[in-house]
């Protein structure tokens, strides 16, 4: 785990390179699927203008998204795109919230699953926190 958090170069980053524009937008279009909110609030047009180039870069089995030298999303192997914890506090909004008991913190800090017991139906939901 100690490995997970290291600094990493662009020493580390192989294969950084320009993606071709369809790549691009298939990129933005994923983000855009999984994050709503940037695209109803064109904050994605911020992040990744579609004028702009785009670059992606490896890193192990980790796909970094690039914009302007700046790490913006990644994601590990064929999985969904992850904002950096840069761009996360810069727009809070665009994941939900939920608020967890004072005495789980210190284990989901440490990487525990948040279980939901009670949630036993399919149609069941967990409520945002606003």
């Amino acid at each position: 785990m100690a490995g997970t958090f290291k600094k990493f170069s662009k020493e580390d980053v192989s294969n950084l390179s320009q993606v071709k524009s369809s790549v691009a937008r298939g990129i933005r279009a994923a983000i855009c699927e999984t994050y709503p909110y940037l695209e109803e609030t064109d904050i994605i047009e911020t992040l990744i203008p579609k004028k702009e180039s785009v670059y992606t870069g490896k890193c192990g089995h980790v796909t970094l998204c690039v914009m302007n030298n700046t790490v913006l999303f990644f994601q590990e192997r064929d999985g969904p795109w992850l904002p950096t914890l840069r761009i996360l506090h810069q727009y809070p909004e665009m994941m939900k919230r939920l608020r967890t008991d004072k005495g789980a913190i210190k284990f989901v800090l440490s990487g525990a699953n948040i279980m939901c017991p009670g949630l036993t139906h399919p149609d069941a939901v967990i409520h945002d926190e606003v």
